[in-house]
This record gives C-alpha cells, structure tokens and sequence, in this order.
C-alpha cells in the first residue's frame, strides 16, 4: 500500500503541479487579453468575452480541485487511463492527455467494467483524497492474472470498497457527487443516447437526484455547443432540496445550470405563501384550465346601459351593440386577450365613427349629405387620439396582468362561482382567500399559484411569443430613434468646429453606436444563459430534468412543457412517495397528453442509502401503498435496529429533541414531524446551540441525513389520503439511524419497533 500511494502520490503531485500553472497562464492571457483590448467602445463587447471564456476556465479548475484525481485502469494491452472531475492536458504539450474527463468514452469502463465483461481492463484502481494528499488506494482486478480470488470484482457493483466507505460517510448536509462510485445500472442511464422523454423511476435511496445531475453534466459535456445557449433547467420539489444539491454541478465543473422550483418557475415571483392540501389540489386540477378562460372572458364585458362620451361638441354614446361588434372581431382574431385589445379598439372606434357620421349627415341643412370614407377615417383617427374615448371603450376589454387577475378571482367568491359551473361548493370555497397585501416578488402566492400565472399569461398574453414579437418591434422603433439622436448629433456639428477640434478629443457619435444608446435606455445587461432564461417566461430550454416529478400536478405540467417544446426531457421519481393530492400514481397518465407513448422506462434497483434494517419497515408501507411494486434492494446492513420511544403528549416535543441530541448519534440528524406538530417541536429548540433541523415530510423530500426522529407516524398517515406514502418517504430519509416518537398508538406495521431502553 504504501509503495501505491507514493506512485499515485506522484502523480497527483503532477497533475496539481500543472493544474496550478494552467490556472497561472489563464490568469496571465485573461491579464494579457484585457490590456490588449483596452477599453474602446469598439473592443468592448469582444474583451468582454474573453473576460467570460477565461474566468469560466478558471471557475472550472477551482471547482473541480476538490478530489480532481479519483481513478485509473490499467489495461490488458499496457496502456494506463488516468480518470478526473475535469479533463486536463499537458500545458507543454496538448498531445498528452494529464486527465481524462469522467464523461469521456475512454472513462466509461471506470464505471461498467465487471468480471464478466472486464471491457479489455485489467485493474480498476480508486484513489481517495483530501486536500491534495492520497488517503487511501483500492485496487480491483477485473481478470483473475496473478491476484488472489478475494481481489477480484463481483457482479454489478463495481469500485465496491469505495462505495461502502461513501456511504457509511457522514452526511455535511450537502449533496456530494458520486462521479467516484456511479454504478453501471446508474452509467447506462447518464450516458443514454435516447434524446426524447426518459423516466427514471426509483426507489427511495437509489440514486434518482445524483443519476439526474450527473446526466446533465454529461449532457453539458456531449452537447456543449447546444446547450450553452438554450441551458438545461433543473426543477425540484423545495428551496432546500435545491441548496442540498446545489454544489454537485459546480464540483463538477458546470456551472451554467438553472435550477428552480416550481414556485420560483414565473420570473419575478418567488411562491412562499402556504394553504391546505386541499386547495393546492384543486388548483391542480386540469379543471382550471376551463375555469381561467371564463375568468378572462369575464373581463370582456358589456356596457349595462349606454354611457355618453363628449367629442368635438357632440355627445357620443357607447351602447351594447357597439361593444358586443367589437368584442366579435377581436374574439374572432384568436389572439390572447392583451394581444386582441387592439383589433376590439380599432373596431370599436370604427362603430363610434361611423356612428357619430350618420349622426352629423343627418344634422346637415338637407339632411342628405354624407361622410366620405376618408372623412370617417380621420374622425375615427381624432377619437383614437382622445384619451377620454379611449378609457371609455378599454372599459368593456381592460389590458389585463396574469398577478392582478389572480389575486383578484381568488379573492372573489362571485367571480369563482361564475367560472366553474358544476363544480361544487367544496371546491369553489378551496379556491378563495382573502386577498393579501400583495407583494411584488409574489410571498403572497403559493407555489400552486404559480402554475395558474403561467396559464394566465398564455390567455392574456403576457409574455408569449406574441408579446415577445410585439417587444422586438417596440426595440427597432426605440433603435430607429436612437439613431435619429446621434444623426441629430452628427448634423449639429458644425464643420469649421470640427476641423479646429483636436483628433483627441472625441464626439459623443465616437463613444456609442445607435444600438448602444438604445440598450442604456433599457438598462440591459450581459448575462449568463442560466440568467437570461430565469428571466424569460418565453425561454426554450434544450433540456430539463424534474426531480420529484411525481408531486408535480397536471397544472404544473402544462407550465413545465411549455419551456421544453423539444420535449428532451429526464423525469426522476417515485409514484409510491408521492404526496401532493394533485400528483401522480401513473407516468403514462402525466406524459400521454405531450407525448403519447413515446418516452422510455429506466428503473432503479439498488438502495444505496437506507440501510436493510430501517428498509424492512419502510417495505410494509409499500405494500399499502402499491402491493405489486418491489422495493429496491438495499445494498448494505449496519446492524443497528431502529427504536421506539412511547411517552406523553406534554413530553413529546422534548422527548424528540432529546433523542436527537444523543452523543451517540454522529453526522447530520433531523426530526421529522407531521404539518401540524411542526411549530410545537421547533419552539423546543429555541433555547438550544446548534439544533437539529425540524422537517415536515414535504419539506424533506429528496433529502438525507445520517439519523432521523419521526414522531407519530400514526398522525402522519392520518393527516392525508397518502400518509402511507407520506410515512414511506420519512422512514427512508436516514442513511444510519431511526428513531420513532410516539404518544399515539404505533401504525401497526411498526408496532414490532424494540422500544428504547429505559436510560434513554
């Protein structure tokens, strides 16, 4: 061993020793490059992005420094492939290849090499590390040759020894990669070429979230050119599940990556506001969609009685039947309701000229003179020009925004009961709410609302391609005038002045171009892919990955699909852990209305985390939840049974703190309760240093820790329709250690738990 870590200790050396001096050339060129660009108008979008490109390289070798070397096979015929986070070669000489990406096809062997397919490999060695310095080295022989039997990988599972320890690791309540130890069933699924809808559905501890990031970046690697401009959208289930893994991607040397919740997926909104399970269901429901078209045809009303308005000495009437012609005609345009506004203005103003020129030809001395049509042209013109007409006739169809209009239906309970003919009382009293304050990062929204703004926007128009065409021509006219600036600039120079000036000296027409000026008006800026598209309701990503998939509602689906047109998509999830009574139990169910039966099935079998104690339980919720679906296999037993505490009410919450806090538990621990005992447990640790971290089931799904407190599983499945897949996602959060608090009776599938000793 020791002979193998000064070798690999060599090496290492080396490739860090040339890491550093690339990571000093591109800071040097980046130097260079900046002082050779100088800061002219003309140069500064090109020094700009060499700023980009080598502060990327630069951001990719610092992130990817951690554990940079973590393999190497040897080959039968000689030839040793040394395996990283990032691929790195020799500065000197570009021939020579120091690394080789993990994403790489000379890597894959690394990871699908077995005994019974050794892939023309001979050894698979795995090199661990911290800080710089080699920790420990496994050697697996993947042919028999001169090492003893007990050497010799088995089955599927490969860099076995380096799993195990990665898994008895404690947790740092962070996601770590698992570039190190993806396993082949997890490798077919990352490098898959399928480029449609591909659903990963697993198990809990099976590795869905790590497979996903690792398959974007792949995807990133494979499909750089691509994606670096349409960027790839991650979507999970919380604001902590998106903080847990938010370090894998950059550790990997990708940064360009959007992720998102669904209450964060409308730009501008940040969802945070809470409600029952009950309305979150129905705001679920495709029903909706039905329910938002006639809340927005609501707004095209009709004048109750005709209301005069003063033009040029007369007094026009804007009546019933003139709104309702105008209201046909833009109806008949099918365009959304803000992008119609003008095809009902124009007609409308139409109407009222015409009206108001019979109404002068017959005020003529003979009363037979009419109104050219020219002369009824200009009349409708000057009214368009009225501010007083206008208001009147936008009235009867309002330009509409997707917050107002939701915050004002749901605080309606008329407008809701006109909407939904036939639903029931039940339904409709979910839907309202006291309107509250209104925020303008949307707090006061929940992240059911979310997917309602985005079906909003589609009818109104706001933000659609439509709109997004109607923004461009509004560009070229403010770039039109901008121009028409300079050239008044220009022209006002005068000739004789000009000569006299110094060539130094320089003109405003010198320092910016047309599309400059235009752009500080607008106040745009340069930035990454991941920003723009986060900001652009309209964005077409060239991938997304929903992680969780299986909570998501049909409401959230239409909002997801609608910045995937491509439909290249990963779906991890798990429709036995699914808790939201608007998600799934069937994933032809949720893809048929987008892509029928084109997507493919990729499962996961192996249960990496949760260990075969803990697992037994957890398999008897499953057999409520799906009697037919197989639990995955857990991968290692640590002999350590969970246990059972019965006490009080009033002792509860204390009791379940204690038991988090006990000396013996070591790495992350978390208490995981029902909604409504959620405040009760957190008030116990106010007073305390360093408390454990206090979840209701929602908020821990996709999350692990080393120990887990459940307390009263009971209330916890009686609390929803889907307790049992609620309890199910609980139990099989821990990676060492449960703990059950209960004053309740246990659910009968744990009522088996040994009880606690006394001492405790």
């Amino acid at each position: 061993m020791d002979s193998r870590i000064t070798e690999e200790q060599a090496h290492l050396d080396q490739v860090y020793g040339r890491l550093d001096r690339m990571r000093a050339n591109t800071q040097r060129r980046l130097s260079s490059t900046l002082r050779e660009k100088g800061g002219t108008p003309q140069a500064r979008s090109e020094r700009e992005s060499y700023e980009r490109l080598y502060t990327d390289d630069l951001a990719k070798f610092d992130a990817a420094e951690h554990n940079l070397y973590f393999g190497r096979l040897d080959l039968d015929d000689g030839e040793i492939r040394r395996i990283g986070r990032i691929g790195v070669l020799d500065d000197d000489d570009t021939d020579t290849t120091l690394l080789l990406d993990w994403r790489a096809p000379l890597s894959r062997p690394f990871y699908l090499a077995t005994p019974a397919a050794p892939e023309d490999v001979d050894r698979r060695r795995h090199v661990r590390t911290r800080s710089r310095r080699v920790r420990a080295v496994n050697d697996e022989y993947l042919t028999l040759g001169d090492a003893s039997p007990d050497d010799v990988g088995h089955g599927d599972v490969v860099n076995e020894t380096a799993l195990v320890a990665a898994l008895n690791a404690a947790r740092t309540g962070e996601m770590t990669d698992i570039v190190e130890t993806i396993q082949r069933e997890q490798d077919l699924i990352i490098r898959s070429p399928h480029r449609g809808v591909t659903v990963i559905q697993g198990g809990p501890g099976t590795g869905k979230t790590a497979v996903a990031l690792h398959r974007a970046a792949y995807l990133l690697y494979t499909h750089r050119d691509i994606l670096s401009r349409s960027g790839i959208l991650i979507i999970g289930p919380n604001d902590d599940f998106l903080t847990y893994i938010g370090q894998v991607l950059p550790s990997l040397g990708e940064s360009g990556v959007l992720l998102s919740t669904i209450g964060d997926l409308y730009p501008g909104v940040h969802a945070t506001a809470t409600e029952t399970r009950h309305a979150a269901a129905v705001k679920g429901d495709p029903r909706m969609v039905d329910l938002l078209k006639r809340a927005v045809r609501a707004r095209q009303s009709l004048p109750p009685k005709p209301v005069p308005v003063d033009f040029d000495t007369y007094q026009v009437m804007i009546d019933s039947p003139l709104i309702k012609a105008a209201r046909a005609k833009a109806r008949s345009s099918r365009r959304a309701h803000n992008l119609a506004q003008p095809v009902f203005l124009r007609a409308a103003l139409d109407g009222l000229a015409q009206a108001h020129a019979r109404a002068i030809g017959s005020s003529l001395l003979d009363g037979s003179q009419l109104l050219s049509g020219a002369d009824i042209a200009d009349i409708r013109d000057e009214m368009g020009q009225d501010p007083e007409i206008r208001r009147a006739l936008l009235r009867y169809w309002p330009s509409l925004t997707p917050q107002a209009m939701l915050r004002e239906l749901l605080a309606d309970p008329a407008a809701i009961r006109k909407a939904s003919p036939g639903w029931s009382d039940e339904d409709r009293n979910a839907l309202h709410r006291r309107s509250p304050r209104p925020r303008t990062d949307g707090g006061d929204l929940t992240p059911a609302d979310v997917p309602l703004l985005d079906e909003l926007a589609e009818l109104i128009g706001y933000g659609t391609d439509d709109a997004e065409r109607a923004e461009r021509e509004r560009w070229r006219r403010q770039l039109a005038d901008a121009q028409d600036a300079l050239d008044i600039l220009t022209g006002s120079a005068p000739q004789d002045l000009e000569d006299e000036l110094d060539p130094e000296i320089l003109m405003a027409y010198d320092l910016i171009d047309a599309e400059q000026l235009a752009a500080r008006q607008t106040e745009t800026q340069r930035l990454t892919t991941a920003e723009r598209a986060h900001g652009d309701r309209n964005w077409a990503f060239g991938h997304v990955i929903v992680d969780e998939a299986q909570e998501l509602s049909a409401m959230a689906w239409r909002m997801v699909m609608r910045r995937i047109p491509n439909r290249r998509m990963t779906i991890i999830g798990d429709t036995a852990q699914t808790g939201d009574l608007a998600g799934t139990r069937s994933w032809g169910d949720v893809l048929s209305p987008y892509v029928a039966d084109r997507w493919h099935l990729r499962e996961l079998t192996v249960n990496y985390r949760t260990p075969a104690e803990i697992m037994t339980y957890a398999t008897r919720m499953l057999a409520q939840i799906s009697p037919t679906q197989s639990p995955p296999t857990s991968l290692r037993s640590n002999g350590i049974e969970p246990v059972a505490i019965h006490t009080d009410v009033a002792k509860r919450a204390q009791i379940a703190v204690e038991a988090a806090r006990r000396p013996e538990l070591a790495g992350v621990t978390a208490v995981i309760v029902p909604a409504r005992l959620h405040d009760e447990v957190v008030a116990e640790t106010s007073d305390i240093d360093s408390p454990p971290r206090v979840l209701t089931v929602g908020a821990c799904k996709g999350l692990e820790f080393d120990n887990i407190v459940v307390v009263e599983p009971s209330a916890i499945i009686a609390d929803s329709p889907r307790g049992y897949s609620d309890l199910y996602v609980a139990l099989t959060r821990a990676t060492q250690r449960l703990t059950v608090v209960h004053a309740t009776d246990l659910p009968a599938e744990l009522r088996d738990v040994t009880n606690a000793p006394d001492t405790w």
